[in-house]
């Protein structure tokens, strides 16, 4: 006997269900059947029936056991399965075996005729780019052929007899392919398609019912659709079973209404919308209007449940006058229902964090469990909720929320099981560039990390090393020969590990070269061990992609994947569940390909399917705050549901119509249609919430405020609420965490600390931001000075601070790995080859060998245009040369540097000394800072051996006209007490941050030095401080002055009394650069 039972709610009938397993199976040890939609629902289902199965009076401890819960298409697949004496994983026809055979079809196929439409889709014959489409139509064509012999299996049955149909009239011209695909694909495997025998198995199932082992009696407990199929299977069992099928209909008075009508057959003919009254049911209902309608047509007895008595609140109202399929009644506005717009994802996750937190601080009884969060893109979702709950730290701006544990169910495999993402990073490197940030970012993912032994530090070492011996993209040639470059090794991943390797033993001072290798300075002894591992890695990782290239068969793809995974991963124990896992996806995926030959593009599509997120038990009511995907029946009863995410482009999911679905051309009532599954739970989670109903979209974009619009749906659902309350039920969110507005002394709406900070300080009157430093440091105890650590200091004070007091190095925001080959060089690039080929020139290195160690560092564009890039560089370095080779006549010698600077000693040395000349010359443009070190160098040399007639001649690239500049400085009779000075100002701008930079306090000292106003030495110094290039642009005056100041943070301390200068700035840029100017001649050579 087949018996329907209906309830507005999933609860009611539930409790109904568990009152029916009371009763036990003639045969105590035989298994109940209930199949269920979805894996979600079988954990809620056996909870719900453990309060009843074995409880006894007291209605807890009791125990769910012995039952099974397949899948509806399972059940049914089984019992046609039954009937032909063979396992359904066995048929050929089943969807998994069934690709693989359709694959080969096309394969043979595709070049007929008949097959013309298929072969432009794929490209055949003159698009490989197409070609890579080849598995992914084939499985969208054999899940069409499913949901064909699911939904309507008359029309197979006409393809079967060469009629080209669609069940009901001839098939359009430009889908008669179809037909005669599935034509071949039936003759190729050599049996009748399941729909053809489902009216046969039907009538042996009534007649022969031990065939199947089943119980006396089985539950289908909600489904919200039923396929051609599936009902009639069901009835045939029901004709010797007692067969109970449990429906969440969200209105009796709705059923009854259309019991009464005879329902059309065709969708577009299908009217009755029009009769029910509640606009919900009308626009969402029509999944359960059209599953009563099949039902109608087989005998069944019909049995309502009512359930409990709603509560008297605009939720409880809402749910009766749907029940009750009337107009939406009047109903004073309350919390149980909310529609909360936000900028953005990020926003409405915030959003609902604060509304938790509320609903679980106003009633104690409220636990996690309690609540379900569902989301139509938990993908994107998932990474905020992560951040927003959960994170488990302690502090007293820790936010309430995150002590809040959380599950996030039906994530994509590759999201959970990091194995999996490591597949998934392989296949999408096997036909790319392969870019140096892709390979070091799959070194740091865990399988990885853990099978080469690298942490943090190694990681870091190893991405320094590879931007400084080149690497761009690609591990050699075989990769760069995919794009034309083959012939160019330099800058791939291979070429800068020999610089690596090579390094370890040798350095480039000499520009010597192994082979194509130039070994690389910044190896030492103790990085041989790291050398070594991340050698082994990039040839692991070569071997791996060199075997993820196609076409090969499916079981040597599958073979290929396996060794990548045995020579890149490894797990501790613990996590032994992922590489088990993987290599059961990986043996699932192709476990019926055999000899089939797979495209790469083929593996990608066929793994993407098996790696999507899917509804799973897993993680789904576990005690905890449950997030998970929107799908049939898990919208099971909640105190309180949320619907996250409800936003116009991703809900309900596409409105595209399939082009080659020859059901979407005219549907039938009760066929499958993704939109309006959508719309069905969205109705089943406005009747599964018992106490509040929240929901959240994007209401403005969070760039610009522009109002968006929500999902139809929920605009639709929004409307009743108006209707019912006569107000606005919307609550708009302002864009910010630290609006004011969320911390409303009545009632505030957030509970975050630090946001409540914010607004605070946003209330305050508009205030200057507060001193970098508001009390000078204490002075460092007296102590011998390195020159060098004070020349860094003299050239950049700021910087000297924040290195030498605080040990602190202010990022380049620009450091990020290059990727790219470049066509040109930019200015940091070019200024380093000029400055070695400067080095290397005046060193009388040969001008070819220098090319051929510059191409092997890597650091040229390819081909020709180096050769370009090179040549330009040349004619400014030669320029250079000329002017400079007379003072750098003579070998170089070097100074130790020794100065008594009464009671400290300044300690270093000084190079680049040619008799009585300290020369220096630069590619770069001369600049100030070029200039105080010559100075400084020039004094302490001349401390150091207190006679002789010293000059440091510095040379540089000049400015507009002029191709070189020069500064000639003279040793002054004083070099110790300027030294003592220059000594005493760096301790000064050790205790807090001088009102000082390089270029900016030379262009006022030498104003002031030729006898100009303070008026325009400061004119000149803004021009300096404020231009492209200017000091103000430098990182460190920005980190500790702000990214907009101006020059009057330095000019704005008043000078000491008795000072020359009228502040701080002039006196400082007197100490440093009056003696300078004194002793320098400034000019072409």
């Amino acid at each position: 006997m087949l018996t329907l039972h209906r309830a507005e709610s999933a609860g009611t009938l539930a409790a109904a269900l568990a009152q029916v397993l009371v009763t036990p199976l003639a045969d105590p040890f035989e298994r109940e059947v209930v199949a269920v939609p979805a894996k979600g629902v079988e954990r809620w289902l056996t909870q719900r029936l453990s309060h009843v199965l074995g409880a006894g009076e007291a209605g807890h401890d009791g125990v769910a056991a012995n039952i099974d819960f397949p899948s509806p298409t399972r059940l049914i697949d089984q019992a046609l399965a039954a009937v032909d004496g063979h396992d359904v994983d066995d048929d050929p026809w089943h969807p998994a075996r069934m690709l693989w055979t359709l694959l080969r079809v096309i394969d043979d196929c595709v070049a007929e005729p008949w097959c013309s439409v298929l072969a432009r889709h794929l490209g055949h014959g003159f698009d490989d780019h197409r070609a890579g489409r080849r598995y992914g139509t084939a499985a969208h064509l054999a899940e069409l052929f499913r949901a064909y012999g699911s939904q309507r299996p008359a029309m197979l049955v006409d393809w079967a007899a060469g009629r080209d149909t669609d069940g009901l009239a001839p098939l359009d011209d430009d889908l008669c392919w179809q037909a005669q695909l599935w034509r071949r694909l039936r003759e190729r495997i050599g049996s009748p398609s399941p729909a053809e025998r489902l009216d046969a198995a039907c009538a042996r199932l009534r007649e022969q019912p031990e065939l199947l082992e089943l119980p006396e009696r089985l539950s289908l407990f909600g489904p919200t659709r039923l396929g051609a199929d599936q009902i009639a299977v069901l009835s045939a069992i029901g004709a010797n079973r007692d067969v109970h099928v449990w429906i969440p209909h969200p209105s009796i008075e709705m059923w009854g209404e259309l019991a009464d009508t005879e329902p059309p057959r065709r969708r577009a003919d299908d009217l009755r919308a029009l009769d029910v009254a509640h606009p919900l049911l009308a626009s969402l209902a029509r999944d359960v209007r059209e599953l009563q309608s099949r039902l109608s047509a087989i005998g069944m007895v019909d049995v309502h449940h009512p359930g409990p008595a709603r509560p008297s609140t605009l939720l409880g109202q809402l749910q009766s006058d749907i029940a009750a399929d009337r107009q939406p009644s009047s109903w004073a506005v309350d919390d149980t229902v909310e529609i909360h717009a936000c900028h953005g994802p990020a926003r409405q996750v915030e959003a609902l964090r604060e509304r938790l937190l509320h609903l679980f601080q106003d009633d104690p009884t409220l636990e996690p469990r309690d609540v379900v969060v569902m989301c139509p893109d938990v993908e994107t979702y998932a990474p905020l909720v992560r951040a927003a709950f959960g994170q488990g730290v302690a502090g007293p701006l820790t936010h309430p929320g995150h002590r809040l544990r959380v599950r996030l169910a039906d994530r994509a495999l590759h999201q959970t099981n990091p194995v999996l993402g490591v597949v998934a990073t392989l296949l999408d490197l096997a036909d790319s560039r392969v870019t140096v940030s892709q390979v070091l970012d799959l070194a740091a993912t865990a399988p990885v990390r853990r099978r080469f032994r690298f942490d943090d530090d190694n990681l870091e070492r190893m991405r320094e090393w590879t931007v400084a011996a080149g690497a761009r993209w690609g591990i050699g040639r075989r990769e760069r020969g995919a794009f034309g470059l083959g012939d160019f090794e330099q800058n791939t991943l291979k070429a800068a590990l020999d610089r690596i390797l090579l390094g370890a033993a040798a350095d480039d001072a000499d520009s010597e070269w192994l082979s194509l290798a130039l070994p690389l300075d910044d190896v030492e002894s103790n990085d041989i061990d790291l050398t070594g591992r991340l050698a082994e890695y990039v040839d692991r990782l070569d071997v791996a992609l060199r075997g993820l290239t196609g076409p090969q068969s499916a079981e040597q793809w599958s073979a290929a994947l396996a060794r990548a995974l045995d020579l890149l991963v490894d797990v501790a124990e613990a996590d032994a569940w992922q590489l088990g896992q993987a290599r059961r996806e990986l043996a699932a995926a192709v476990e019926h390909g055999g000899d089939t030959l797979l495209r790469l593009a083929d593996v990608r599509a066929m793994l993407r399917a098996r790696l999507a997120g899917r509804p799973t038990r897993a993680n789904f009511r576990t005690g905890e705050l449950t997030v998970c995907t929107m799908v049939p029946m898990r919208s099971v009863p909640h105190r309180v549901v949320v619907l996250l995410g409800l936003d116009d482009d991703v809900f309900p999911r596409g409105t595209g119509i399939d082009g080659d679905d020859v059901l979407a051309r005219d549907p039938l009532l009760g066929e499958r249609d993704p939109r309006s599954e959508d719309r069905q739970l969205l109705l089943d989670a406005i009747m599964s919430a018992s106490e509040r109903l929240l929901l959240f979209y994007t209401g403005a974009d969070p760039v610009n405020g522009t109002p968006r619009p929500p999902a139809v749906p929920l605009a639709e659902l929004r409307d009743v609420l108006v209707a019912m309350a006569g107000a606005d039920v919307v609550q708009r969110h302002p864009l910010q965490p630290f609006d004011p507005r969320n911390f409303d002394p009545v009632r505030p709406g957030s509970f975050d600390h630090a946001a409540l900070g914010g607004a605070r300080a946003a209330q305050q009157p508009s205030a200057p931001a507060p001193a970098f430093l508001p009390e000078p440091l204490p002075p460092l105890e007296p102590g011998d000075v390195d020159l060098a650590e004070l020349i860094s200091f003299l050239e950049n004070p700021i910087q000297g601070f924040l290195r030498q007091r605080l040990g602190f190095r202010v990022p380049d925001l620009d450091e990020d790995i290059a990727d790219t080959l470049d066509l040109e060089l930019d200015p940091l690039a070019r200024w380093g080859i000029g400055e070695r080929m400067l080095g290397a020139r005046l060193a009388g290195a040969d001008p070819a060998a220098f090319r051929a160690a510059e191409w092997r560092r890597g650091t040229l564009p390819p081909a020709r245009l180096g050769d370009a890039a090179l040549s330009d560089i040349e004619w400014t370095v030669d320029s250079l040369v000329r002017a400079s080779a007379p003072v750098h006549a003579g070998p170089a010698e070097a100074v130790d540097i020794d100065v008594d600077l009464g009671g400290r000693r300044l300690v270093g040395t000084v190079d680049g000394v040619h008799g009585e000349v300290l020369a220096r010359t630069t590619f770069s443009r001369l600049a100030p800072k070029h200039r105080i070190g010559a100075w400084v160098r020039l004094l302490a040399v001349t401390a150091t051996r207190r006679g002789g007639n010293l000059t440091a001649v510095t040379t540089g690239r000049g400015r507009g006209r002029t191709p070189v500049m020069r500064s000639t400085l003279t040793a002054p009779e004083n070099a110790a007490e300027i030294l003592t000075r220059l000594v005493e100002m760096r301790d000064r701008g050790l205790v807090a941050p001088l009102p000082l930079t390089a270029a900016t306090s030379a262009a006022y000292a030498d104003q002031r030095f030729r006898g100009r106003s303070i008026e325009l030495a400061l004119v000149a110094a803004d021009r300096e401080w404020g231009g492209d290039f200017g000091d103000g642009k430098d990182r460190h005056v920005r980190y500790v002055h702000g990214p907009d100041a101006e020059l009057s943070v330095l000019t704005e301390r008043p000078a000491p009394p008795g000072a020359y200068e009228p502040s701080c700035f002039g006196t400082e840029a007197a100490v440093l650069w009056g003696p300078l100017l004194a002793a320098e001649t400034l000019g072409e050579p």
